[in-house]
């Protein structure tokens, strides 16, 4: 993606997988939060957590539930989504902020990728306003059907609009990779095997 102009798909870093072995790969279904204020909380004007329940189960299978917008002072998934997402099939659940229920989804598998475990509830705090929208996590612009991709060195984001060269790029490189492991293995200096690949 560097190679194509595309230097800021990596999320913030605070973003780590709940399980340090979890993998994810899927589509984004982009998810928007925001704040309550005080004045709106416990109104009878807004669903309880807005649009939450509403984007969970417009979940398809292969995708991720990608959260962003609030402030951190609240969870933004939990056990129970965590069980309706996988009945749905979905693919994992990234969120710019905390999870909860962190033994709940541990046991369920499912590839959690947040700040860490955090307890408060987002009913009275947060609400989903919309989903299937582009939003913006970090530097990163996460749109509907991009290619989400996470592990313990964190999450990036492939943009659906340049996959197919974005994929070719990223096996080229895979084996060219390779190909200096081996010269380094086989005593090859990294300067002179950089100089000659021009992969490091």
């Amino acid at each position: 993606m560097d190679e194509i102009g595309l230097v800021h798909q990596f999320l913030p870093p605070e973003i780590r997988p709940l399980e340090p072995s979890a993998r994810l790969v899927g589509r984004a279904m982009p998810v928007l939060v925001a704040d309550l204020d005080d004045g709106a909380r416990g109104s009878d004007s807004l669903p309880p957590f807005g649009r939450m329940l509403e984007a969970l189960d417009d979940l398809r299978a292969g995708e991720v539930y990608v959260c962003g917008g609030g402030s951190p002072d609240y969870a933004l998934w939990g056990e129970l989504m965590t069980t309706r997402a996988q009945v749905l099939g979905a693919a994992g659940a990234v969120l710019d902020g905390y999870y909860r229920d962190t033994d709940g989804i541990a046991s369920l598998g499912f590839p959690t990728f947040g700040y860490g475990s955090y307890a408060q509830d987002q009913r009275l705090r947060g609400h989903v306003v919309d989903f299937r929208m582009p939003i913006q996590i970090g530097q990163v612009l996460i749109e509907p059907g991009d290619i989400v991709i996470g592990d313990r060195d964190g999450v990036c984001v492939a943009p659906r609009r340049h996959e197919d060269e974005i994929f070719v790029k990223a096996l080229e490189k895979v084996r060219a990779e390779k190909v200096v492991q081996r010269e380094i293995e086989s005593g090859m200096p990294s300067q002179e095997a950089f100089a000659k690949y021009g992969v490091m």
